[in-house]
């Protein structure tokens, strides 16, 4: 997991969390504060709830296309229990709290796959196969 974590207010218009996500090459950007988060504004609420709507995403505030409830999970949790909650609510990046309930963390399908990749020695043993040249 990332444990940069960027905010976003929930009154900016959708244009600024464009340009932050921009910035920052994330897909999406948590809503709130560590201590209270609100919701996430992903890539996809932009492009299906604003730009596909012909709305103007200099007046369309975040709150109103943020994607809620957030799911997360815990620090302290395994990368299996991360990936069964991602799975089961189709989600590709979630927040990662702390014992107390503040947002220590963001995790990714990517950072999942990169950690799969590194503990699976059979994986990558048929990575090496089938990328390797033929002698």
């Amino acid at each position: 997991m990332s444990r940069d974590v960027e905010f976003l207010a929930a009154d900016v218009p959708v244009s600024e969390a464009a340009v932050m996500m921009g910035e920052l090459e994330v897909g999406a950007v948590p809503v709130g504060t560590a201590d209270r988060l609100e919701g996430v504004v992903t890539d996809r609420d932009i492009l299906y709830r604003v730009v596909a709507k012909g709305l103007d995403c200099s007046v369309v505030r975040v709150r109103e296309v943020m994607t809620r409830p957030v799911f997360a999970c815990g620090e302290d949790d395994s990368v299996q229990a991360a990936m069964d909650l991602m799975a089961s609510h189709h989600i590709r990046r979630m927040p990662v709290r702390d014992a107390q309930g503040l947002v220590v963390g963001w995790i990714t399908l990517g950072d999942l796959s990169r950690r799969l990749l590194l503990d699976s020695g059979h994986l990558q043993q048929a990575l090496r196969e089938v990328t390797e040249e033929p002698a």
